[in-house]
């Protein structure tokens, strides 16, 4: 909800909560671009 509503600092969270989670093997170019897919629709 907070990322729809243009906090982009939300979305950055996002990123870092994937990479955390994939203990930073995840390239952040692809998991930013899955993440803008997901959240989009």
């Amino acid at each position: 909800e907070e990322y729809r509503g243009g906090k982009d600092k939300v979305f950055g969270f996002f990123v870092g909560q994937v990479m955390k989670a994939m203990k930073g093997k995840a390239n952040p170019a692809v998991v930013n671009d899955l993440l803008k897919q997901k959240l989009a629709g």
